[in-house]
């Protein structure tokens, strides 16, 4: 495919600035969320597997990468007001919302408020509205400590989030993404937010939604997303994909771009 050029600007937020990074100029413009760990880094091979003219929107989450300095609270209503800011401050017109994992919970917030110019809303394997009964206390206090170091995060990726071995690269990116975080916002996830009740919201979406679901997901397995879920999103298509783990636009990134494209075009017919 053919380069372009990728633009970085700073979008005020509330206690700062989130700086983003924008390509293309084809709508509608995908906005893409990333995971507990991630940064905007985790999209790239997906960005550079659509079309060159694509629109794209990627940044860190507030407390992560290069927003870390971004003062708490860390919440989901919380990342979700920075990501509706990003998009006007991005000027996108017509858009979707791309989110993975955690940035599944907090794309599902912010199209509950039915902002002006959502079209769609993609999930790869989202964390769901309704919480399943294994998210324990126990469960996420053993959770919080999954990147205390860069050990702890190469046990979790080869034990628990990956079915696809990933390339040097990619799985340094992942290891140092993890670590790039304040504590407080390292820990609010695994200790609040992945319990957070949010099925009222979810079923405030009217807009079309895809969900991707790794079929060797070990986190958000296709059987979780179908029962708590689906129920809450009515017009909601779940895809699963072969092979996969958690991971999906760092195992699958051309699977993930083909299906954008697609549910890009299905929007438009």
């Amino acid at each position: 495919m053919t380069e372009t050029t990728t633009y970085t600007c700073a979008i005020p937020v509330a206690g700062g600035q989130i700086r983003l990074h924008q390509r293309g100029q084809q709508g509608p413009a995908l906005v893409l969320v990333h995971y507990w760990g991630g940064s905007a880094a985790t999209w790239e091979a997906v960005v550079d597997r659509l079309p060159a003219d694509r629109e794209t929107v990627r940044f860190d989450q507030r407390g992560w990468g290069a927003s870390r300095s971004l003062s708490g609270p860390y919440h989901l209503d919380r990342l979700a007001d920075d990501l509706l800011d990003v998009v006007r401050g991005a000027g996108l017109e017509r858009y979707v919302l791309v989110g993975h994992s955690m940035g599944g919970k907090v794309t599902q917030l912010a199209a509950a408020r039915r902002p002006q110019g959502l079209a769609g809303l993609v999930l790869l394997a989202p964390a769901p509205p309704q919480p399943p009964a294994h998210v324990t206390a126990e469960y996420r206090e053993f959770l919080s400590h999954a990147y205390d170091s860069p050990q702890a995060v190469e046990q979790a990726l080869d034990q628990v989030l990956t079915a696809v071995p990933l390339d040097g690269s990619a799985r340094a990116a992942a290891v140092r993404d993890s670590l790039a975080a304040e504590d407080p916002a390292r820990r609010e996830w695994p200790l609040h937010g992945i319990a957070a009740e949010i099925t009222a919201s979810a079923r405030r979406v009217e807009v079309p939604v895809l969900v991707l679901a790794g079929e060797h997901d070990r986190v958000e397995p296709a059987g979780t997303l179908r029962g708590h879920l689906l129920p809450h999103l009515s017009h909601a298509v779940l895809d699963v994909l072969p092979g996969c783990g958690h991971l999906l636009p760092l195992e699958a990134p051309a699977e993930v771009a083909a299906r954008l494209e697609s549910f890009l075009a299905d929007l438009d017919t």
